[in-house]
């Protein structure tokens, strides 16, 4: 569970780290043509655009899937305390004299 918080956590970061890799890329082509045009800025968009949604794609599919299991985890734990609590009451119940022969 904690890999999977951890994951849908960072994910979006690394997504964003590289956002901020491909405007670093973008910056350096127009830099070295001394041009802005589509052909020089296009590649690092596009290393911008797969990084972002790759990252938000990994977070929202871990995400899912630690509520998921979560949610399972938890109804689990539910069933088990009610079952306690009847085992419990079975163990508590009193003993009347006609019963004990």
């Amino acid at each position: 569970m904690g890999l999977l918080v951890g994951i849908a956590a960072v994910a979006p970061m690394l997504g964003f780290l590289g956002t901020v890799f491909g405007m670093i890329h973008t910056f350096q082509d127009i830099a070295a043509n001394d041009n802005i045009s589509i052909g020089v800025i296009s590649g690092g968009i596009y290393q911008k655009m797969i990084t972002s949604s790759a990252g938000l794609i990994v977070g929202i599919i871990a995400h899912i899937f630690y509520t998921l299991l979560n949610t399972m985890i938890e109804k689990n734990v539910t069933n088990l305390e009610l079952q306690a609590i009847d085992f419990l009451d079975i163990l508590h119940k009193p003993v009347y004299e006609d019963q004990k022969a």
